[in-house]
């Protein structure tokens, strides 16, 4: 979650008015933009989110990260969701005209995490069919599990994970606790975690391309704040800030 909230400003005006009014003034002048974001993009978005935050100083930037699966199916249940970022467009596609004209700002590929410094010499996909290692992988519900098992079915490499996470982040958590020996993640997930990593790339990854589409809810009734929020990512700013965590740029 991220803030940039009057709520402070409205405590300081009660104590020396001494008045409850003003706290409710602040309050109501504050607009709570929610935005739901795929768990790839968690450190990117954090960024970008403070950054919307900084110039408007009057919305309060709410962040739900999680896989993209669950993401759509709260919004499908009702979420209060003004902003949807998936990492595909097959799951952002579930949400229909409910999401208004996606349009895609990054792309990313996979990549195998290890234990730092490669313990295991783990050299590429093929080296997870080893019946002695633990790998973890995405469920095939979400974004990253269909784009390993796209690879899977373009190599004729049948893994056996031990575990298939909800999403990417769960992951990289189950390799950096020492839970699995490997895991296949995004590049930019691998980049994030630093040196409680190590990342083993495979030519395979490179011909299995994850699109992330982003978009405003046709619902929400902050629609000129949730596109500002979304021309952000779009714009130079966000494209930076992308570009430093690892994702390469949307097609042209």
């Amino acid at each position: 979650m991220f803030r940039r909230s009057l709520a402070a400003l409205g405590v300081a005006a009660v104590v020396s008015a001494g008045a409850v009014g003003c706290s409710n003034d602040a309050d109501e002048a504050t607009t709570v933009l929610n935005v739901y974001a795929a768990a790839s993009l968690k450190k990117a978005f954090t960024e970008i989110a403070d950054e919307y935050a900084r110039v408007h100083e009057d919305v309060d930037v709410r962040v739900n990260f999680a896989g993209s699966s669950a993401l759509v199916t709260q919004i499908e249940q009702g979420a209060d969701a003004d902003v949807i970022a998936t990492a595909d467009e097959k799951t952002m596609a579930r949400l229909g005209a409910t999401a208004a004209d996606p349009e895609i700002f990054a792309t990313n590929t996979l990549v195998i995490v290890t234990e730092p410094g490669n313990p295991e010499n783990i050299v590429g996909l093929r080296s997870l069919t080893n019946p002695e290692l633990s790998t973890v992988v995405c469920a095939v519900e979400v974004p990253c599990g269909t784009a390993t098992a796209q690879v899977e079915k373009n190599t004729g490499i049948d893994l056996k994970p031990v575990s298939e996470e909800s999403s990417v982040s769960a992951v990289v958590a189950k390799v950096t606790s020492g839970q699995a020996d490997a895991g296949i993640v995004y590049v930019t997930d691998a980049r994030g975690a630093g040196d409680k990593v190590s990342a083993v790339t495979d030519p395979a990854f490179a011909e299995v391309v994850n699109a992330y589409p982003i978009a405003t809810l046709t619902g929400s009734p902050r629609q000129q704040d949730a596109q500002m929020f979304v021309d952000l990512v779009l714009g130079e700013t966000g494209a930076a800030v992308l570009r430093a965590d690892g994702f390469s740029p949307a097609p042209a």
